[in-house]
Formats: C-alpha cells, structure tokens, sequence
C-alpha cells in the first residue's frame, strides 16, 4: 500500500490548521471575555450540544442533504439539457437565453414563497428550490463549454460528413465537461445555502428548521451547533463532488 497516498495534502492540512487555530481564538475570546451565548457561545459547548443531541440533528442533517442533492442532481441535468438543446438548435438561444437570464436576475429565495404555496412545506418544495438554484449556474457552464471548441475542428468534422449530433457527441461534449463539472462543483454549497433557507420559511424538518426553532426558543447553542453541522455537511458534499471531478475529469 502507497502510504503517501494516505497522507493529507498540503492544502489540507493548511485547511486543518486553519481551522484549529479559529476554534482556537474563538475558544479563548469566548472565555476571558465571559461572552454570553447570545454574542457568541463557546466551542466547547456548541460541541457538547452537538454530542447531546446527535440524534436529532443527524436527522435534520440528513432530510437538508437529500434535498440539496436531489435538487442538485435535478438541476444539473435540466441545466446540461437546456444547453444542449441551445447548442443543436441555434434558434431557440435568442429566446430562451434572455428568459433564463431575467428569471434568474431574481434572487431565488423571492420566488420561495410561489414555491411553498404550489408544493407544500414537505421535501417537494426544497428540492425544487435547489433545483431552480443549481440549475442556471451549470446552464451557463454547460453552454459555455459547449461553445469552446475550436471552429476550424467543427469545420473538419463536417468535411468528413459528421452531423450535428456526431459533432456534440464526439467534440463538444468532451470540451464541455470540464467547465460543467466546475460549475456543478461551484453550486454544491449554494444548494446547501437554499436548502436551509427555504427550511426556515416553511417545512417540517431539516437544519434549517431546527435553526428557526431554536431562534424562536433563544436557544443560540443550539443555532450555532445547527451551523456547525451545516458547515460540515457543506464541507462532505462539496469535497465528495470535487473528488468526483477530480477522479474522473482528468483531461482538463
């Protein structure tokens, strides 16, 4: 076995440090301050909450992830179609591009409220959010990768009678999967970020709830170790994508 292979990058164990010396900092400002809760609780007791209720924050950590990949899931591959379809039919792009653009020149959350109303407060709704939120950032990735290749190669392709489909399949696609798998590993956080906030206007579960609950008991403790187990929830679904795209995305 490579042992080297074990070992945590550079950037990692930066990360790490960084990470340790914040929680380090707060630790002690918290402390010799005697900083009440509500300005900023301690780490050591945001932990020792997390510890005490596990179980229920695991569950709320687990229903705000299944929304965010499934709505990330759902709007990446509405978002790679929609490209397509802009790429084989040259037509549609002065319509639906300016559509696409004035509908996301919205923050997504105004239309949160629309959202809730047609799909009830359940994992519908959030999925559905995170999916409106993904979506136009890999579009844009998508179409933008697919418009990379070199024309003199489209050119090439159809002097040997390649079609439009040859040429997407064959030059296109492979030019596009980079900026596509860079633009689906930018939108993890952000599905995370609607997920949770769409939880706070309305539903009946997640870390976004949980938040809203506590807030409403002012019980900062317990926001703070939601926070945390948000962040780290983040921190998963973004590294995995990226390991994804690293592992097999390799002729970027």
């Amino acid at each position: 076995m490579n042992l080297n292979r074990l070992r945590p990058s550079r950037a990692t164990t930066r990360a790490l440090m960084g990470l340790a010396g914040v929680a380090i900092l707060w630790e002690a400002s918290a402390r010799v301050f005697d900083l009440p809760a509500y300005v900023l609780p301690s780490v050591s007791s945001i932990l020792a909450a997390i510890v005490d209720q596990r179980t229920s924050l695991g569950n709320a950590a687990a229903m705000t992830l299944m929304e965010a990949i499934g709505g990330f899931f759902l709007g990446s591959a509405g978002g790679v179609l929609l490209a397509v379809i802009l790429t084989m039919l040259p037509a549609t792009r002065r319509v639906l591009l300016p559509t696409a653009t004035a509908l996301n020149s919205v923050p997504v959350v105004a239309y949160a409220p629309l959202i809730l109303l047609w799909f009830g407060i359940g994992p519908e709704s959030k999925i559905i959010m995170v999916a409106l939120a993904v979506g136009f950032t890999v579009f844009l990735h998508a179409l933008a990768g697919l418009d990379r290749v070199d024309q003199r190669a489209v050119d090439l392709m159809r002097s040997f009678g390649a079609d439009r489909a040859a040429i997407l399949w064959r030059l296109r696609v492979p030019a596009a999967i980079p900026l596509t798998a860079a633009g689906m590993r930018v939108s993890t956080v952000r599905s995370m970020i609607v997920a949770i906030v769409t939880e706070m206007l309305g539903a009946t579960g997640g870390l976004g709830w949980t938040i809203y609950q506590a807030v409403l008991q002012i019980d900062f403790v317990q926001v703070w170790s939601a926070i945390f187990v948000a962040s780290a929830a983040s921190l998963i679904f973004f590294g995995t994508i990226n390991f994804l795209e690293k592992r097999y995305v390799f002729w970027k």
